[in-house]
């Protein structure tokens, strides 16, 4: 049986003029599921071309391709690379695939199938910023929308995993050194459709529970579920193609705060057990007792993710991302009250318009935003804990001459590349 979300993304207003041929990209960590929505959707549409790419001998520096139709195989080949890795293959094959097959078969739709460890958000950023024979993709093909299908039965797991793709002996490349939960959540987060395959083991309410956590984690896409023995081809094609949900001006998941984008959605009531927080204030964080909670605020998370900024380092917006029991912080770059105007037109129409609309007079932009979703979480406590951690009246009195002087375990861990924009004597940053 197939049931699709209620909140559908309106529709893009396409030309109906547009005559290139569009492109879906699939994704997901488990392939036999993944293939299985691709299946369907070959024999909904005789016309339809499926791209995979099998990364197994990728470093190595061979990667094999398959083109394929309902009829049966169209390409079959082994291409050798210069240097072994994923970005190389997006840039050296899968892309010029895609092109060569839009020239050559105009009247044709494509559907890419990407391998397990591939995150789609690379493949948006190689379609956006590399050209194909001088030009780029999009002049060709339309992407339609980024798919991505996760297994009932197989979803928990992952989301909780502590493996790491080499440990797997699946990584992408020598340096690949990403952890399973960070490709899964990345793969559901950059999703604007998600399919929820199957039914998990432990029954109905656990598979019901398992949609409302993709709801929590991805509210801005929609959910199809496909469950049963018997799948519709036709109605899962309605379902997956022509939405163009696609929008390719979205930030990443981790910007998406700053764009002025939702983050997450507040939802501190148990749906199934599952809760999603989003905490927010204007003070920032004391570091040394943002530091003695990290592992107490994310002991019932299976995934928080957000910006901060710390007293201790005021020009630095740091990013937040945890999954798999792993914590990553980051930097994001500066904040925009620490930039004079002139530099404010290198940062995105968005974020500028973001800022702006909750500008403090005191603070600038500078602010926190971060979102938790948990099973069996306690809203209260967590906000109590983070707000803890938040300056004082008579800290933030002391200003921020003071605040620097903090001691910081996090000092050294974010540095801001480039040379520092306030910084008008021209001495070193």
């Amino acid at each position: 049986m197939m049931s699709t979300s209620p909140l559908a993304p309106a529709d893009a207003g396409v030309p109906s003029a547009d005559t290139r041929p569009s492109l879906t990209v699939l994704s997901g960590f488990w392939p036999a599921v993944t293939y299985a929505v691709a299946r369907s959707l070959l024999a909904a549409d005789p016309a339809l071309l499926l791209v995979r790419h099998d990364l197994a001998e990728v470093r190595e520096g061979t990667v094999h391709r398959v083109v394929r139709d309902s009829a049966g195989l169209v390409e079959d080949e082994r291409i050798t690379l210069a240097h072994g890795c994923v970005s190389c293959t997006l840039r050296e094959d899968v892309l010029p695939t895609l092109a060569r097959l839009a020239r050559a078969h105009s009247g044709r739709d494509l559907l890419l199938m990407l391998p397990e460890v591939v995150e789609p958000e690379a493949v948006a950023a190689a379609c956006a910023h590399c050209l194909v024979d001088g030009a780029p993709l999009a002049d060709l093909l339309r992407i339609d929308s980024y798919v991505t299908v996760v297994a009932a039965e197989h979803l928990l797991d992952g989301l909780s995993s502590t493996d790491d793709l080499r440990a797997l002996g699946i990584q992408a490349a020598d340096n690949d050194d990403r952890a399973l939960a960070d490709v899964v959540v990345r793969q559901i987060e950059y999703a604007d459709t998600l399919v929820l395959w199957g039914d998990s083991p432990d029954g109905a309410y656990d598979t019901s529970r398992l949609a409302v956590l993709l709801q929590r984690m991805t509210p801005w896409a929609t959910l199809v579920r496909v469950q049963g023995d018997h799948v519709d081809a036709g109605e899962l094609t309605r379902q997956l193609r022509g939405t163009r949900r696609h929008r390719p001006e979205t930030p990443g998941v981790l910007a998406r705060g700053l764009e002025g984008y939702s983050l997450g959605v507040h939802e501190p009531h148990p749906d199934c057990g599952v809760v999603s927080v989003v905490f927010r204030a204007r003070r920032p964080f004391h570091p040394r007792r943002l530091h003695t909670v990290l592992e107490e605020v994310n002991a019932d998370v299976i995934r928080s993710r957000g910006h901060l900024w710390l007293a201790s380092q005021p020009e630095t917006v740091v990013a937040w991302e945890f999954a798999g029991g792993g914590l990553g912080l980051g930097s994001l770059g500066r904040w925009l009250a620490t930039l004079p105007d002139a530099h404010w037109d290198d940062v995105s129409d968005h974020r500028r318009l973001a800022a702006a609309l909750d500008w403090d007079p005191y603070y600038g932009d500078r602010h926190q935003h971060l979102a938790f979703i948990g099973l069996e979480l306690d809203p209260a406590d967590l906000r109590r804990t983070l707000s803890r951690c938040l300056l004082t009246d008579a800290e933030l009195a002391d200003g921020e001459d003071t605040w620097r002087t903090y001691p910081d375990p996090f000092a050294g861990c974010f540095p801001l590349a480039g040379p520092d924009p306030t910084n008008t004597e021209g001495e070193p940053a």
